[in-house]
C-alpha cells in the first residue's frame, strides 16, 4: 500500500537487537498457543558478603567484579555474555527490562550490578540485585520440567565455582525470607483472553492463590496484567522440595490452560460467537488504521488479534508476526528502533507507524 511506513532500521547498540525476539518470544514449544514461556530463577548469595541491599558501595563493587569473572569462568554451553549495567544508559537497560532479562529494580538500581546471558537469551544471570545471583534459564512453551533440568545444569555449575550461603537448617540462604530453602522460582507466562472476556479470570486466579501460587502481570511482582498476559509462579520456597515446587506450579497451569481453551470454545461456538469474532476483527482493523496508539491499547488489541489468529480466524499473520509488534512497541524498543528519545505523545504515533509497518508486509507475503 503507498504511503504506508516502513519499519526502521534497527540500529546498532550495545544491548540485544530488537530483530531477535529472545526466547521467552520464540513462539514454538508445547501449548505454545497459550503459555508463552517457562522460565525457573535460582536466588543465590555469596557466602562471606551481607546480602545486597546491606552492601557499602566498595563491597558492592567488589561482589559485582568477584561475580562476572565466577561467570566467565563456567563452562556452559550457550556461552554467556557479561554486560556491566552501569556502563549502559537508562535506555539501554530499560530495553533489558522489556526482554525480561533484568527486573525493573535491577534496572534502576545504583549500586555496581551486571548481567550475563546468552545470544539466544535462554540464560539470564542478574548479579547483585535483591540477591547476589539470581540465575534464569527460559524455554519457549509449557515445559516446567525441560527448563528445570537446564536451570539445575547451570546452578551445579555455579555451585562449583562459588561458595554459596547454605544453611543445614534451612536451605539456601536469601535476602527475602520467601525465598529461603530451595530459592527456586518457577513460573509461566500465559496469554489468557478467554477467561478474561468470560469473566473467569478472577475464579482462575483465586484458583491459584488457594495453593499458594502467584499470579502476576507480564513483568512479575507489582505488574498488571495488560495484554491479558499473566505470569503464574510459587509464593513459598521454605518447606517445599524442589520437586513439589514444580508439580505445584505445573499442575495449577496445566489446569488453566485447559480452562483457557474450553472458554475460548465456548465463546466461538456459542451464543456470544458473533460478539468474539467481532471483537478480534475490530481489533485487527484498529491495529491496521490507528495512527495514534498508547501502549495499553496496542497491547489490548493485539491480545485480541493473538485469540484470531491460534484460533484460525486470521489467516494472514502469524503468531512471530504478532510477537515482533509485541516487543517493537514497548517503549524502549520503540525508542531504540527510532533511534531517538520520544515524548509520549510521539511514541503513541511511532507506535501505530510500527504496528501498520509490520501488518502491511505481512499482508503482502
Amino acid at each position: 500500500m503507498s504511503g504506508e511506513p516502513e519499519l526502521p532500521r534497527i540500529p546498532d547498540t550495545q544491548g540485544p537487537h530488537a530483530e531477535s525476539l529472545g526466547e521467552w518470544l520464540r513462539g514454538e514449544g508445547p501449548d505454545v498457543d497459550i503459555a508463552l514461556c517457562t522460565r525457573i530463577r535460582f536466588a543465590r548469595n555469596v557466602q562471606g558478603y551481607r546480602f545486597s541491599t546491606s552492601l557499602d558501595a566498595r563491597e558492592a563493587a567488589d561482589l559485582d567484579a568477584f561475580l562476572r569473572r565466577a561467570i566467565a569462568s563456567l563452562r556452559i554451553e550457550p556461552p554467556l555474555t557479561t554486560h556491566e549495567l552501569t556502563h549502559l544508559d537508562a535506555l539501554e537497560r530499560e530495553v533489558l527490562v522489556e526482554r525480561h532479562l533484568i527486573s525493573r529494580e535491577h534496572a534502576h538500581s545504583e549500586r555496581p550490578r551486571s548481567v550475563a546471558y546468552d545470544a539466544g537469551e535462554s540464560v539470564a544471570m542478574m548479579i547483585n540485585e535483591e540477591d547476589h545471583l539470581r540465575s534464569q534459564v527460559f524455554r519457549s512453551g509449557l515445559c516446567v520440567g525441560e527448563t528445570y533440568r537446564a536451570a539445575e545444569a547451570l546452578d551445579d555449575a555455579l555451585l562449583g565455582a562459588v561458595p554459596i550461603a547454605f544453611s543445614e537448617q534451612f536451605g539456601f540462604l536469601t535476602a527475602c525470607p520467601t525465598n529461603v530453602g530451595t530459592g527456586l522460582r518457577a513460573s509461566v507466562m500465559l496469554h489468557l483472553p478467554a477467561l478474561v472476556w468470560g469473566d473467569e479470570i478472577e475464579r482462575a486466579a483465586h484458583s491459584a492463590q488457594k495453593i499458594h501460587l502467584a499470579v502476576r502481570g507480564m513483568y512479575g511482582e507489582g505488574s498488571r496484567a495488560l495484554g491479558d498476559f499473566y505470569q503464574v509462579s510459587n509464593q513459598i520456597t521454605l518447606g517445599r522440595t524442589e520437586a513439589e515446587v514444580l508439580e505445584d506450579v505445573e499442575t495449577a497451569v496445566r489446569q488453566l490452560v485447559d480452562w483457557e481453551r474450553r472458554v475460548r470454545i465456548a465463546l466461538l461456538s456459542g451464543r456470544k460467537a458473533d460478539q468474539t469474532k467481532d471483537r478480534v476483527f475490530r481489533a485487527l482493523g484498529t491495529l491496521q488504521n490507528a495512527h495514534i496508539l498508547t501502549s495499553e491499547e496496542c497491547l489490548t488489541n493485539l491480545s485480541a488479534v493473538r485469540l484470531g489468529v491460534h484460533q484460525e480466524l486470521i489467516q494472514h499473520l502469524t503468531v512471530r508476526d504478532l510477537n515482533q509488534i509485541l516487543l517493537l512497541t514497548q517503549p524502549a524498543h520503540l525508542q531504540q528502533l527510532c533511534a531517538e528519545r520520544l515524548a509520549p505523545a510521539d511514541r503513541d504515533a511511532r507506535r501505530a507507524g510500527v504496528v501498520r509497518a509490520v501488518l502491511t508486509r505481512a499482508a503482502s507475503r
